[in-house]
């Protein structure tokens, strides 16, 4: 499986795509940020990001693109700017029919470290560690999306069987 992680933001929006299947050595193929300057127009800021992520789509070909879900922070203007990055992710995945998982940041944290309050330095150290990597990946949106991206490549096998235990049991009860 073939998963492009982001970490949404408008300034900093963090892409990451890995490769691999559960219980196997993950690889990573590519990590970046897609950036925008904060003194910039927001709708210009959208399409920069629109853009950036159509060219990691275009280069990397994911089969899903996992996302952090939006979380109510104190901010609101941070949680608006996260929510309109990931809207953008999320439409250009679907403009090309590729599914979109939404994982929440501690479901991110908790897979990759083992505790869902793990922080920062934490996560950085567990990518470069699962990926093989000489050194954390900067800044550390970029590390973010490929937790982004081991976490649902981790969790996506669970998340198939419980659904399509729900979809047979409520097919179940349409029959009798």
């Amino acid at each position: 499986m073939r998963v492009l992680g982001v970490d949404p933001g408008l300034t900093r929006c963090g892409v990451g795509v890995v490769e691999g299947v559960a219980g196997r050595p993950l690889t990573m193929i590519g990590v970046g940020v897609v950036r925008t300057p904060a003194d910039a127009e927001l709708g210009h800021r959208l399409v920069a990001i629109e853009q950036g992520i159509e060219e990691w789509l275009d280069a990397h070909r994911p089969e899903v693109v996992a996302v952090e879900r939006v979380f109510s922070q104190h901010n609101v203007s941070t949680v608006m700017g996260t929510a309109q990055a990931s809207a953008v992710a999320m439409l250009c995945a679907a403009r090309r029919g590729i599914p979109v998982a939404l994982h929440t940041p501690s479901e991110v944290k908790a897979a990759v470290t083992g505790t869902g309050r793990a922080d920062k330095a934490q996560v950085g150290a567990m990518v470069t560690r699962l990926l093989r990597l000489a050194e954390p990946p900067r800044p550390a949106d970029a590390a973010d999306a490929l937790a982004l991206a081991i976490c649902h490549i981790w969790r996506a096998p669970a998340q198939n069987r419980l659904q399509q235990a729900v979809a047979l049991h409520a097919s179940k009860g349409r029959t009798r």
